[in-house]
């Protein structure tokens, strides 16, 4: 038997999906014409998302995914940070690095769950919340590879803290979600050939328990 599914509630939520994926805005007529939905029945949706925060428009009348959203993914972030933890928790344990998971969050990367190795006497002190530019650091590095070759890293050496070296790798296939997982140890060397493989492992992990 065929599941059961609200049309509107299928509209609406393709309403603001097609707003997210248009950072310059809609008119309601472009929203119709990219949905094949009736005008008026985009207009009545419209309307109802406007009233709970999801959709604000401008002076112009053009259309883009409200704050109220924010709402809604808070609540996502604390699933993200129990899922991911004993994955993290493998990778600085094994490596004695500083792990983390870290989410793009517009155009910054947010550090959202952190581990730092039991047994070493000196590591890299990373803060849960800590905010960079994605195109700094490891971490936000490795989140612009999510489309490049499953084996694709990215290296960086000060960028963030001086005297820390950092190697991420991007989770890939969970759908609405650009993230990645790294470490970040001492100034040195980092043996790629060794540190690289479990990283990248570990964000497949992050992925697999995300899906």
């Amino acid at each position: 038997m065929p599941t059961e599914t609200s049309q509107t509630l299928d509209r609406g939520l393709r309403v603001l999906r097609v707003l997210a994926e248009s950072p310059e805005g809609l008119t309601v007529t472009e929203v119709s014409h990219r949905l094949e939905v009736n005008r008026t029945v985009v207009h009545r949706l419209i309307s109802t998302l406007e009233q709970h925060g999801l959709v604000r428009r401008d002076a112009r009348s053009r259309l883009f995914v409200g704050l109220g959203v924010l709402h809604l993914a808070s609540g996502v972030q604390p699933l993200l940070r129990d899922l991911a933890m004993p994955v993290l928790r493998g990778l600085a344990e094994s490596l004695g690095s500083t792990a983390h998971l870290t989410v793009a969050d517009g155009e910054e990367a947010l550090a959202l769950a952190v581990v730092e190795p039991s047994w070493t006497d000196f590591h890299v002190s990373y803060r849960v919340g800590a905010r960079h530019p994605l195109t700094q650091g490891a971490a936000g590095k490795a989140i612009g590879l999510v489309d490049e070759d499953e084996t694709s890293y990215a290296v960086t050496s000060g960028e963030l803290q001086t005297g820390a070296r950092g190697l991420a790798a991007p989770v890939r296939g969970v759908e609405g979600l650009r993230a990645s997982v790294g470490i970040v140890t001492l100034d040195g060397a980092i043996d790629e050939d060794v540190v690289a493989p479990q990283v990248i492992a570990a964000a497949a992990a992050v992925a697999e328990r995300l899906r």
